[in-house]
């Protein structure tokens, strides 16, 4: 019988690829070794259990809108104004604590007061803890002021905010009770410190159970002192006051922001605490009123007693 050809075994094994290397295009094969380069350096997403936590954040931003990086840059900005044309000068700073929370209180006094700003420096230039400023909603509704006043530090002055910042989180916070009418008196009735509101702080630092530490500031008064108002034109802005400093008449323009290079004295005063549960919802009127009244004639009199010892304004 003549022989049958032997016929080739079909194979189930997968061809090897190098055996059709020389067949892919040099395009293909350039793009293949990119994908494999591209795969190569990717990094595996870490699994739920080891993702950031919901508390822990991607920017410095804290929930308050206050960036350290922000923080950074005044700190660097102010501090020659600080150092140099201020001249700011501290007396009780110790009397601050190093940790937990505690309500600051000071006198207000400027057109653009300069106290919030060297308050807020210089505790965490010497003391380095941050410093939270409470001001009115004003500042968050000015487009870009509202933020940058956020980024630097600052927040509406709004009871359930400081309740957080003082008891839950330990913050230290300066608020200013003479609110708008501090910064808006005029020149003639410098140093006279206004009515402390309804004594709101002082129920805040009950509720919060920390003490309240009051600081008498010299200087910022003749900084950019107001000679008189614009009260007409301030009800047409919407505004609480529209002054005419004293600086705007010998700088022109450049007195808007252009401070008198007046010496700032800053007295801490010993803190006051409150014999009371704190977290309680309600406290006694009378003796939220009492106890405000009592630190605002703290703050006077140490004022005046500053005043009879500074023997020069701009060399203290």
């Amino acid at each position: 019988m003549p022989a049958v050809p032997e016929r080739r075994a079909r194979s189930s094994e997968t061809p090897d690829p190098t055996r059709y290397h020389d067949r892919v295009p040099a395009s293909r094969q350039v793009a293949q070794h990119v994908e494999r380069a591209a795969r190569a350096a990717l990094v595996a997403l870490p699994h739920l259990k080891d993702a950031a936590t919901p508390t822990a954040r991607l920017s410095d931003v804290d929930e308050w809108g206050r960036s350290e990086h922000m923080r950074s840059i005044a700190r660097r900005v102010f501090a020659p104004v600080y150092k140099h044309w201020f001249r700011a000068e501290w007396e009780g700073l110790e009397k601050i604590p190093k940790t937990g929370g505690a309500l600051l209180v000071a006198n207000h006094a400027g057109a653009l007061p300069p106290d919030a700003p060297t308050i807020m420096h210089g505790i965490e230039v010497e003391l380095g803890r941050p410093v939270y400023g409470m001001a009115d909603y004003i500042f968050r509704r000015v487009p870009w002021v509202g933020t940058m006043w956020a980024r630097v530090g600052g927040l509406p002055a709004h009871p359930d905010n400081a309740l957080r910042l003082l008891k839950d989180q330990g913050q230290l916070a300066v608020v200013f009770p003479e609110g708008t009418k501090g910064p808006s008196k005029t020149y003639a009735d410098r140093y006279r410190l206004r009515r402390f509101g309804r004594g709101g702080f002082v129920e805040i630092a009950m509720r919060a159970g920390v003490p309240v530490i009051p600081i008498a500031v010299v200087g910022a008064e003749e900084s950019m002192p107001v000679i008189f108002r614009l009260p007409t034109l301030a009800r047409a802005l919407g505004v609480p006051y529209v002054p005419v400093t004293a600086n705007v008449l010998v700088f022109g323009p450049l007195g808007l922001l252009l401070y008198f290079p007046s010496k700032l004295k800053l007295r801490v005063l010993d803190p006051v605490t409150f014999d009371v549960p704190p977290g309680q919802e309600r406290y006694s009127k009378s003796r939220v009123m009492e106890e405000a009244e009592s630190i605002r004639l703290h703050l006077q009199e140490s004022l005046y007693e500053m005043l009879r010892e500074r023997r020069n304004v701009f060399f203290g």
